[in-house]
């Protein structure tokens, strides 16, 4: 798929979500005149981040990982070497939940199968699944729902899978946000990206 395609295939998901009246967040982003997150970065990126929803800061922007779990992902990038704009980084819900609760069953439900046309169309080798609503998604629609544990024994874990367009690699990580609460999770997070090389 060339990327002059992707790009257009991906403005009209952008197109679609930001007139989603459907979604049960969608009068909450109009009343607070804020932006829906759909992604950035390379449309034919190998590695594809997935978070679960936007933050405050993400809402403002409309952009993912603008505050400071950004920052600690941006930190995380450059100690093994690659650049931000080169990788694609997304959540499964695309508006913010208010005050920053944690996403719904019915907001994943709503917004998935956006993240699953973005995966379909990126096709990326390997999808780094950023906490453990994304984890659970993700391993769930590939069918990998039997290994699901806690993020803590399966973070840095690589899963293979298949995708429509050929073999998939899954990797549960812990959130970035997380390190914020518990700094001892960085060194975790760091040797997580390790992994990472092998797939740029």
């Amino acid at each position: 798929m060339i990327e002059d395609n992707r790009t257009e295939l991906l403005r009209q998901i952008k197109d679609e979500v930001i007139n989603l009246k459907t979604s049960p967040l969608y009068a909450e982003r109009m009343r607070n005149k804020a932006h829906c997150v759909i992604g950035e970065g390379s449309h034919c990126a190998s590695i594809m981040f997935v978070g679960e929803a936007p933050g405050r800061n993400e809402a403002l922007t409309g952009r993912p990982f603008a505050g400071a779990a950004g920052r600690v992902l941006d930190e995380m990038l450059a100690t093994v070497g690659i650049v931000r704009k080169d990788v694609y980084i997304t959540n499964i819900v695309k508006d913010r939940p208010t005050n920053n609760r944690d996403p719904l069953p019915e907001e994943i439900a709503c917004y998935a199968p956006f993240l699953d046309r973005q995966i379909e169309i990126i096709q990326p080798k390997i999808i780094v699944m950023l906490g453990r609503y994304s984890m659970k998604y993700l391993l769930e629609k590939f069918g990998l729902g039997a290994e699901l544990t806690t993020i803590t024994r399966m973070h840095g874990k690589l899963f293979m899978a298949q995708a429509s367009y050929g073999t998939l690699t899954l990797m549960p990580i812990y959130h970035p946000a997380a390190t914020l609460y518990n700094p001892n999770l960085k060194k975790d997070l760091a040797k997580d990206f390790e992994l990472l090389k092998g797939f740029i």
